[in-house]
C-alpha cells in the first residue's frame, strides 16, 4: 500500500534532523556499551580462570591423595620401628637365653632394619612427590587469586564506564522525547520505519545536490521536482527512500 503524502513546515522538517542526530548519538552510546574492552577482557579472563580452576581441582586431589599416602607410609614405618624396638629390648634384657632363639631374634632385627630402610625410602619418595604437588597447588592458588583481583578491577572499570554511558543515554533520551513531542505523529512513525530499514538513518539533509543519507547526487530531473515541490512537502530521496530535508545548503 502506498504511503500517504505527508506535509510539515520546513522548520518542523529540520527538527527531524535533530531527532536523527540524537538517534545516532544513542546508537553510538549503545555501540560503546557493547564494545567496551572490559567485556572481552572479562570473557578471556573467565576462560583462563576456568582452565586454572580445573587444574587446581586436579592439584588439590593429588595433594590430598599424597597426604593420605604419606600418612600410611609414616604409619608403616612407625609400626616396624616399634616392633624392632621391642625385639631389641628383648635382646638387650637377656631374657632370651637359647642360642637358637637369639639367632632368630637377631635375624629378625636385621630383617626389620632392612624393612625400615625400604619403607623410609618409600616415605621419602612420597614426601618429595607431596612437596612438588604442593608447589604446583600453591602456584595455581596464587594464579586463581590474581584472577579474582584482576576480575574485580575490570568489573569496577566496566561498571564505572557503563554508569557514565547510561547517564549520557538518559540525557540524550530526554532530549529526544522533547523533540518527538514537537513533531507530527505520522512523520515520526514514517521516520522510525525508514530508520529501521536503512541502517539507522531515516532522514537526511540535502546538501548541494547530494542526499547525505546515501551520499548520491540527485539527477537534474529529481532536483527540478524538489524545486517545484511546496515548502511543506515531506520529500523522499529517489535513490535510498529516506526522508530528504531541504536546508539552506540545498541546491533545490
Amino acid at each position: 500500500m502506498k504511503e500517504p503524502t505527508l506535509n510539515a513546515e520546513p522548520a518542523v522538517q529540520r527538527r527531524l534532523l535533530d531527532l536523527q542526530d540524537l538517534d545516532l548519538q544513542l546508537d553510538q552510546v549503545a555501540h560503546k556499551r557493547a564494545s567496551l574492552p572490559e567485556h572481552k577482557a572479562l570473557k578471556d579472563l573467565a576462560a583462563e580462570k576456568s582452565v586454572v580452576d580445573r587444574e587446581l581441582v586436579t592439584a588439590d586431589t593429588e595433594v590430598s591423595d599424597l597426604q593420605r599416602e604419606q600418612k600410611k607410609a609414616d604409619s608403616d614405618v612407625e609400626q616396624v620401628r616399634q616392633r624392632r624396638a621391642r625385639n631389641q629390648q628383648r635382646l638387650d634384657s637377656g631374657q632370651v637365653t637359647s642360642p637358637r632363639d637369639l639367632e632368630n631374634l637377631q635375624h629378625e632385627i636385621g630383617s626389620l632394619d632392612r624393612r625400615i630402610s625400604d619403607l623410609e625410602d618409600s616415605e621419602l619418595e612420597v614426601m618429595e612427590k607431596l612437596e612438588a604437588a604442593e608447589v604446583v597447588q600453591s602456584g595455581l592458588r596464587t594464579r586463581a587469586e590474581a584472577f579474582a583481583g584482576r576480575q574485580s578491577e575490570l568489573e569496577t572499570t566496566r561498571d564505572s564506564t557503563l554508569k557514565e554511558l547510561d547517564e549520557q543515554r538518559a540525557g540524550i533520551a530526554d532530549q529526544r522525547a522533547k523533540v518527538v513531542a514537537e513533531l507530527p505523529e505520522q512523520l515520526v512513525t514514517q521516520y522510525q520505519r525508514l530508520r529501521e530499514h536503512n541502517g539507522g538513518i531515516g532522514a537526511a539533509p540535502l546538501v548541494g545536490k547530494r542526499c547525505m543519507g546515501c551520499r548520491m547526487e540527485l539527477s537534474p530531473s529529481d532536483l527540478n521536482t524538489i524545486k517545484a515541490a511546496p515548502a511543506d512537502a515531506v520529500l523522499r530521496c529517489e535513490e535510498c527512500g529516506r526522508i530528504l530535508v531541504r536546508t539552506s545548503e540545498s541546491a533545490a
